[in-house]
């Protein structure tokens, strides 16, 4: 079968989950419920850590760093799925398909390495209070999110450009429900070993060696958390060391059965509903597990429903 270069292909076709043909109105409501609340969770979160001045601190400024990038995320990525699924098209093109691949690798890699920078905020909170607005001033906090940003957005330009120079079979069916990076590596005819090696060295620099980084910083956490004496102070250091940890598992884990499984393992049905939780799931989860435990986020969420004129009106 003759080859024919990407850039001749002007649309993809997604099979999604056509497999599942009695799911997918449930897949999509579930899809479209996951969205709209990470929507309002994340903006709520982004909303309460400009207005409220207790919250202008580097932990609150990283996660309203981490709901931009979850907002972006799942919008690049659930979006044209839900869009495709009320037109019923399945079909994006060729510029659509490498907006959403490097939007999604870019949010998602951005994260990956802001998530172990937040790990290293939480070690100088706990191991070095006094010194902390110090050492964790605005401009290493700024360098710290740019750094992350830059990082991330470098690494999928990699990643992206390397898969969408390659050649196709003449087939432009993806079986995903988005320009998942590996689903369309899948219709590569070409050799293919050089952009797995360059994807392989990327995951590793954004997941395990990311994890190494956060695993340090825990070390030293533990360690300064049981030197302290107060009750109320250890219980504050766990509960937000908790709330990152959780985030950290349920982003990583995901993330590490997609891109640092085996070669012989092939299960891309299986993968389909991991990237669901990857993309949907877990920015969803986000803001709640960083807010149930947390009273000044639960004070500050009362102070912006209380500005709220709609809740004046109803409440006189």
């Amino acid at each position: 079968m003759g080859e024919t270069n990407l850039t001749v292909i002007s649309s993809f076709i997604f099979l999604g989950f056509t497999h599942y043909p009695k799911a997918e109105s449930i897949i999509f409501l579930l899809c479209l419920l996951m969205y709209l609340v990470t929507l309002l969770g994340n903006i709520i979160l982004i909303s309460i850590t400009i207005l409220d001045s207790r919250l202008h601190t580097p932990m609150y400024f990283f996660l309203s760093n981490l709901s931009f990038l979850d907002i972006w995320y799942t919008s690049s990525t659930l979006t044209p799925m839900l869009a495709n699924f009320v037109s019923e098209k399945n079909t994006i093109s060729f510029p659509g398909c490498a907006t959403q691949m490097y939007f999604s690798l870019a949010m998602g890699s951005t994260e990956c390495v802001l998530l172990s920078m937040m790990a290293y905020d939480r070690y100088v909170a706990i191991g070095n209070p006094l010194r902390y607005p110090i050492i964790m001033n605005r401009r290493v906090c700024a360098q710290i999110a740019a750094g992350s940003w830059v990082t991330g957005c470098l690494t999928a330009l990699v990643e992206t450009t390397s898969v969408l120079h390659q050649s196709l079979c003449g087939n432009s069916i993806i079986n995903h429900f988005a320009c998942e990076i590996l689903a369309v590596l899948k219709l590569v005819c070409e050799d293919t070993s050089t952009v797995q090696l360059i994807m392989l060295v990327v995951s590793i620099f954004l997941l395990p060696v990311q994890m190494l980084l956060i695993c340090i910083s825990y070390v030293f956490i533990l360690y300064h958390i049981l030197r302290i004496t107060s009750v109320d102070g250890r219980s504050k250091a766990i509960s937000t060391c908790a709330a990152h940890l959780t985030v950290v598992v349920l982003f990583y884990g995901t993330a590490l059965s997609m891109y640092l499984k085996p070669s012989a393992v092939d299960s891309q049905e299986i993968d389909k509903f991991i990237a669901l939780v990857y993309a949907g799931l877990t920015p969803m989860l986000n803001p709640i597990i960083y807010s149930l435990r947390n009273k000044e986020v639960k004070v500050a969420v009362k102070k912006l429903l209380l500005r709220n004129p709609l809740h004046a009106f109803f409440n006189p």
